[in-house]
């Protein structure tokens, strides 16, 4: 299994190893503007969650 993911933020390879802090973030730049984008709400649930939307199949 690799370690290695897009970065959620921007789309560069990220460590998803427990030694990358900033997981699934690549860097703490990228971690603090997601942060920042759901401060400003610009990202938002667009339904509400339900409890099936935890179970696996």
């Amino acid at each position: 299994m690799s370690n290695q993911l897009s970065c959620p933020q921007c789309k560069g390879e990220a460590d998803i190893s427990k030694k990358n802090i900033f997981r699934p973030f690549c860097s703490e730049r990228c971690k603090l503007i997601d942060l920042g984008e759901w401060a400003n709400e610009e990202k938002v649930i667009q339904r509400p969650i339900h409890s099936e939307d935890f179970s696996e199949d």
